[in-house]
């Protein structure tokens, strides 16, 4: 699943890599690779693989699910496409609570002591989907884990879900898909060392420049 799931995601080029013309992130790292899982709604073929691939997680590793809740905004599509495979409610958690209305910061209905599962596009430091989980957990839920398209395994983010006492199941990860990137002819055998450095330690940036 892992490699099929990296393979989808390089061929729409919702993960591309480009160590030798990094992208800068929010924070100002530097980074060898590009994230965009949007892009896998506007291809029904790699959209049908992950949202299969997701159910199938759940089914598995969370048998006992009541309702599937989605990020906001990159995991609400997923969550209710997987949620309507599986014939689960689903809904989503604001980043904040409303300002108007019922200043709900959970959409959908949500009944305390509820077996939740939280549907995540991408996981990097893992510290917008702990407040996730922390949110849901304050009403009540119980929070069963977080199924993500794709992680990074950063330590950072490791540590937190460790710290949150929570597991995450990703359909594929970032040492996968450089694996396969090389394979396949994305990227040059020899970058993979550099993109597990960046991996290792985002911000140590000695990896940059570093292909020969």
């Amino acid at each position: 699943m892992k490699e099929l799931i990296a393979r989808d995601l390089l061929s729409i080029k919702a993960v591309f890599f480009r160590p030798d013309e990094p992208f800068t992130w929010a924070s100002g790292i530097k980074s060898p690779v590009y994230c965009d899982n949007r892009l896998t709604l506007t291809a029904p073929k790699v959209r049908n693989d992950v949202e299969n691939a997701l159910a199938a997680v759940i089914r598995e590793k969370f048998p006992e699910v009541q309702v599937l809740m989605g990020t906001s905004t990159a995991g609400i599509a997923h969550a209710a496409i997987t949620a309507h495979i599986l014939g689960l409610p689903m809904g989503y958690v604001r980043s904040g609570s409303k300002d108007h209305g019922r200043q709900n910061q959970i959409e959908g209905k949500l009944e305390k002591g509820e077996k939740v599962v939280v549907v995540e596009d991408l996981i990097s430091t893992g510290g917008s989907v702990i407040e996730v989980v922390n949110v849901l957990r304050e009403a009540g839920a119980e929070v069963l884990g977080i199924v993500s398209i794709f992680t990074y395994g950063m330590k950072k983010g490791l540590e937190r879900l460790a710290q949150a006492d929570v597991v995450n199941y990703s359909l594929t990860d970032f040492d996968t898909i450089a694996r396969v990137a090389a394979s396949e002819g994305y990227i040059p055998e020899r970058d993979i060392e550099r993109l597990i450095k960046f991996r290792n330690n985002p911000s140590d940036e000695s990896w940059i420049g570093s292909n020969n």
